[in-house]
């Protein structure tokens, strides 16, 4: 495993942009900090909201410079992988809460030549991954409960990413904890120097006066440097 603390990503959620502009959108943040774009795919099934799919995701893919970080949010994701894959999905995350056969889920998404992530509900003990992390790329803590926009950021989420983190270093997996739901610069700093590498951030960036790119500029400059401050990362992955 990497013991080189990682510099956090900047993930702008499209569930936060202007829907009716999605190509000015897309076009904005090509050239700003964003570093993946986070697509949040939801059923009204798995989660009580609907948001949008596939004709959404090519549309976007056809003007986007950065990854695309789909979150699949829906029951029975194995049967739509290859299509989000060919749609423009560069990681396909699904939750643990919707997979009966997780690892075969997860070698589904390499063998499409996407890095796979799991996510996890509030409610989630990470502790469920144990005998999974080492396969992972990413694993998603949603630090509100999935569905909405705009919620508040659930304290514990702090705990949680450290106990996450902790149980990755014993893996000896090189995942990247990506933390959805709240995130501002009001939480910004706790959760990297936590163990967060990828924050997810929809209204904070996009409802911003100052518009997302202006935005994410500041979030990064906030951030330069703390992958020196956080307590050497675990004692440089506890390896003192």
């Amino acid at each position: 495993m990497n013991s080189i603390r990682r510099a956090p990503l900047l993930a702008p959620s499209f569930l936060a942009a202007d829907l009716a502009n999605l190509q000015a959108e897309t076009e904005r943040l090509a050239s700003s900090a964003a570093d993946w774009l986070h697509f949040d795919v939801m059923d009204g099934r798995f989660v009580p909201n609907i948001s949008f799919g596939l004709p959404v995701l090519q549309a976007v893919a056809r003007y986007a410079k950065q990854p695309i970080d789909v979150h699949l949010m829906i029951e029975e994701p194995q049967h739509y992988l290859a299509a989000f894959r060919d749609a423009g999905a560069s990681i396909i995350t699904v939750h643990y809460e919707a997979c009966t056969h997780l690892h075969r889920v997860v070698q589904q998404i390499k063998q499409l030549g996407c890095r796979a992530g799991v996510a996890l509900n509030p409610h989630t003990p990470v502790t469920l991954l144990e005998d999974i992390a080492a396969d992972l790329d990413v694993v998603l803590v949603m630090s509100v409960n999935p569905g909405f926009g705009g919620q508040a950021f659930i304290p514990n989420t702090l705990k949680k990413v450290a106990a996450l983190k902790e149980l990755l270093i014993d893996a000896g997996s090189d995942a990247l904890i990506e933390v959805d739901g709240g995130v501002s610069l009001d939480n910004a700093g706790p959760l990297v120097q936590a163990g967060t590498d990828v924050l997810v951030a929809g209204n904070f960036v996009f409802s911003a006066p100052e518009g997302p790119v202006a935005t994410l500029a500041r979030m990064r400059e906030y951030l330069t440097g703390m992958e020196l401050t956080a307590p050497e990362r675990f004692a440089h992955e506890r390896g003192q």
